[in-house]
């Protein structure tokens, strides 16, 4: 097999919809509608759990020497046994906890509920259980409303007399589309103690709400300096978080200095931070004096969602050190400093905290300007197959992997498959769509935070990246289910190296045609963006700082979705330099040139006669063009037509995917990876920093040569009418009123056709050497002889 396959994506037949107990189908064709716009979850197989809802327990008896109990529930079932928490002190606790057990690894025909007491010392005394019959067990299909939990009286061990207490339980049979199934304790899973138990149930999160917080400083008033024979030259420092922005140093020395100046911060609800303003004096080059200061909450700004103005306000500034050594002047009626701000906090532009490459959620803030979905996204996360060990475990390599989805504000994590290698989520997520120009991103990691096992070599306490796959939904037929396997590729200081592969079930179900073919007339942003811009150095630190606030809150949750697995998803280091994505765009630059090289091949092959009879018939395809020049335009358009039909043959079958060829990543230079991968700034050896530096020199040399002479032929251009060479000019301006002469008294039918049939000209008709405009052309003069 050839090794370039082993990247690519393959077909897959799962068996999907699978029938469910006694019979039923559940899920049908899978279609909706815009009334019913839930999931079928049809795209994965289904696969059967035994769940126990362990509610609450009353009137347990106490021990008699201690007079107390400290209860605790025991599920077992065959060899797996889950425990609830215990309770201090109480005979009617309230436990609220379930329990799955996956049907395929079911050894017993028996289910036993046993309640204890907890012991300090020695064993936990036995209170009583409960007994299912597992042939008895009921199954609850969703839809359906949750199974009612009962009341059980507690039986002595032999199950022949009744005892003291009750237990509140709920058991059925049911698959991974149930509700329990997210927060259940799993049984495969019951090695995990402590903290790692949250981190291996899968999860559901949303990210945090951003706004950008325009703050427009315009003026202040009665500055003062502690030096009063000068007066302060100051600016403003402005912070939000982690975010430090200042405005320019005023240019005049004055009192009452101007800059009306916008700074921009990411700011996301709840508003936690706040807008601390300082004003300070440029007391020296390397020395600033605190002038005053002033600290506000967020959500007292004005919130817009167009262009329109937002009113101004003037805020006091307190002084620095005005503290309890001056409490007595406190009541002194004096003129204080003041700040004059027009602040708002934007809510028509959509904050970007991922590529535009890559965009998941175009929507702006303000959840008032949103428009309705236009279709609905389901992913069935299958499995995974074939991944390599990513840790040690007992001397031995092992890998605990979950997967993450993000699209638009949902980010959803599949639970942890402990110590497999193959292994199986098959779970199914559901997403509103707003426009189909967006990109999901899914991404495989191994969780390191179980306990237990050696630490990575990606680092102490962090997930390890094994793969990602992104999938552009506009690439998708409507309503169709795609079955696929994806490679996951990592791109390592080693070279390119395959993890596995992703097996996924996905369909995109269009709710209005209508309006998704008018998004594609709409602009991909919020209008907003087009009004007023943000500058591109704005744009890469605004996505930064947004990049981190969704890292940081996303890093709170319970469990936790970590900053590496964040930042992994968002692309954060995109905009890092690399000699292998320089090498990748120019190539991709090159192939989009393809097309027009090829042309200009044929063409120059038609003008030299090499085939004869394809010469004559462009001969007479001109000739009809010229007599009938209103057919030029239809016949350009109609052959686009054609050749539009002609490609639909040759369609592209898969979504498109991660490319190893288009991404340089196969026949990178092993130093150009080692550079790649190095920090910012270096931490390498001066000779290998030396070395690389020489090398970028000599790679932007040669593109500076490129982009010097496109400017110099540009200047030439230029130069044909700005008399900086006259006798260029002069003979120029002669030229173009002899041609305008001549082109007004000679129909123009006749200067086309002549012109053309001399541009097809048969080969003895040339000559080798440059033609006299071209001559005339590289003789003019460009400015590159004024550069130093």
């Amino acid at each position: 097999m050839n090794p370039q396959d082993d990247y690519k994506i393959k077909d897959t037949k799962p068996q999907l919809g699978e029938r469910w107990p006694h019979g039923g189908v559940r899920g049908g064709g899978g279609w909706i509608t815009s009334e019913r716009v839930t999931s079928t979850y049809d795209l994965v197989e289904q696969m059967y759990y035994l769940y126990v809802r362990v509610v609450k327990a009353r009137d347990l008896p106490t021990n008699p020497v201690t007079g107390n109990c400290d209860p605790y529930v025991q599920v077992k079932l065959g060899n797996y046994k889950g425990k609830t928490q215990h309770f201090e002190k109480k005979t009617n606790p309230e436990f609220n906890q379930v329990f799955a057990f996956s049907k395929e690894k079911i050894q017993s025909s028996v289910l036993e509920v046993t309640v204890r007491d907890r012991e300090m010392v020695g064993r936990d005394d036995f209170l009583g259980k409960v007994v299912f019959d597992m042939n008895e067990v009921p199954t609850r299909v969703p839809p359906d409303s949750p199974l009612a939990p009962q009341w059980y009286r507690l039986e002595d061990r032999r199950g022949e007399s009744k005892l003291k207490g009750e237990v509140m339980l709920a058991v059925w049979m049911g698959t991974q589309a149930d509700e329990a199934f997210p927060e259940a304790w799993h049984a495969d899973a019951a090695l995990v103690h402590g903290e790692g138990v949250f981190s291996v149930r899968s999860k559901v999160y949303v990210s945090p709400k951003l706004w950008y917080l325009r703050v427009n400083v315009i003026e202040a008033q009665d500055v003062e300096s502690e030096d009063k024979s000068q007066l302060p030259q100051v600016f403003v420092k402005a912070q939000v978080g982690n975010q430090i922005l200042k405005t320019k140093l005023c240019q005049t020395r004055t009192t009452n200095p101007f800059w009306n100046e916008d700074l921009i911060f990411v700011a996301a609800e709840p508003f936690e931070e706040k807008l601390i303003l300082t004003v300070e004096n440029k007391v020296a080059p390397s020395k600033d004096e605190h002038v005053g200061g002033l600290s506000l909450l967020l959500h007292i700004f004005e919130r817009r969602l167009d262009h329109r103005p937002v009113h101004s306000r003037w805020f006091n500034l307190q002084k620095f050190g005005f503290g309890v050594l001056e409490g007595d002047r406190r009541k002194e009626h004096k003129f204080s400093t003041r700040i004059h701000l027009r602040a708002c906090l934007e809510g028509g532009y959509h904050v970007l905290d991922e590529s535009t490459m890559y965009i998941s959620d175009q929507r702006p803030t303000a959840r008032e300007l949103w428009k309705q979905p236009i279709g609905i996204l389901e992913v069935g996360i299958l499995s995974a197959q074939g991944l390599l060990p990513m840790k040690n475990k007992d001397g031995r390599g092992s890998t605990d992997a979950y997967c993450v989805a993000k699209y638009g504000q949902k980010w959803v994590r599949t639970r942890t498959i402990l110590e497999s290698l193959s292994p199986k989520w098959k779970e199914q997520y559901t997403w509103e769509v707003y426009d189909p120009s967006t990109v999901i991103t899914l991404g495989v990691f191994d969780n390191c935070h179980l306990g237990g096992g050696e630490k990575p070599s990606s680092g102490p306490g962090k997930d390890s990246r094994i793969g990602k796959v992104r999938i552009r939904l506009s690439t998708l037929e409507t309503d169709k289910i795609y079955t696929h396997s994806y490679p996951l590729l990592v791109l390592q200081p080693k070279g390119l190296k395959k993890m596995g592969e992703l097996q996924l079930a996905f369909r995109f179900t269009c709710l209005s045609l209508a309006h998704m073919m008018y998004l594609y007339s709409r602009p991909l942003l919020p209008k907003m963006h087009y009004i007023h811009p943000f500058t591109v150095s704005q744009l890469d630190s605004l996505r930064y700082q947004a990049m981190n606030i969704v890292a940081s809150r996303l890093g709170r949750a319970e469990p936790p979705l970590r900053k590496e697995v964040v930042e992994y998803m968002l692309d954060v280091d995109s905009h890092m330099w690399s000699m292998r994505r320089s090498k990748a765009n120019f190539f991709r630059i090159v192939s989009l040139f393809s097309g027009l090289i090829s042309m200009s091949k044929w063409l120059g092959e038609v003008c030299k006669w090499k085939n004869p009879l394809t010469t004559i018939l462009v001969h007479i395809l001109f000739c009809i063009l010229i007599c009938y020049p209103e057919l030029i335009l239809p016949t350009a358009f109609l052959y686009m037509f054609l050749i539009g039909l002609w490609n639909f043959r040759f369609r592209p079958r898969h979504p498109p995917h991660m490319d190893t060829k288009l991404s340089w990543a196969e026949a990178v230079h092993p130093d150009e990876l080692d550079e790649e991968f190095d920090t910012f700034p270096t931490s390498k050896p001066q000779d290998v920093v030396r070395m690389r530096y020489d090398r970028l020199r000599s790679v932007a040399g040669r593109i500076q040569t490129v982009v010097g002479d496109m400017a110099t032929q540009g200047e030439r251009f230029h130069s044909l009418l700005s008399w900086r060479d006259p006798r260029a000019t002069s003979i120029f301006i002669v030229f173009c009123l002899c041609a305008a002469l001549a082109l007004y008294i000679t129909p123009f039918k006749i200067v086309i056709l002549l012109a053309g049939l001399f541009f097809l000209r048969h080969p003895r008709f040339r000559s080798k050497m440059p033609s006299a405009p071209s001559n005339f052309f590289r003789r003019l003069p460009a400015r590159a002889d004024s550069m130093l």
